[in-house]
């Protein structure tokens, strides 16, 4: 038997305990057409250099009563254009108020967003900003 397992569809129904750390993908996602998906069935962990303005949609999230989260890293293009991003409505920012960006060049800002309604409302939250 080999201790080797995709566990992608299972579910865990008691808490479950992990002795040694959790690694999980990192997941670049590009926009087209400016616009850029994080989607949840892919991962919970993006990176997203911007190379024009976009608007972010979230999908696939957990259903309502269960919580999804992810983080997501923007880099700044080299050139330092100062792309803006345009966040779901459905995101809840500290003090109703969306962070700008770092638009220095290479400029890294990292956020985390989660929710626990099946994405109606996503609380949004500055990790860091101009990291790079």
């Amino acid at each position: 038997m080999s201790l080797a397992r995709d566990l992608a569809d299972s579910v865990f129904t008691k808490v479950t305990t992990f002795d040694a750390g959790v690694v999980e993908e990192f997941t670049p996602v590009t926009s087209t057409a400016n616009a850029t998906t994080c989607d949840m069935s892919v991962g919970t962990n993006f990176s997203h250099t911007l190379t024009e303005a976009t608007t972010f949609t979230f999908s696939n999230p957990a259903t309502s009563g269960k919580t999804s989260s992810f983080t997501l890293k923007i880099v700044q293009d080299a050139g330092a254009s100062g792309f803006a991003v345009t966040w779901p409505t459905s995101v809840d920012w500290p003090s109703a108020t969306a962070p700008t960006l770092t638009a220095t060049a290479s400029a890294v800002d990292y956020f985390v967003f989660l929710t626990s309604d099946g994405g109606t409302t996503w609380y949004g939250f500055t990790a860091g900003q101009a990291i790079a």
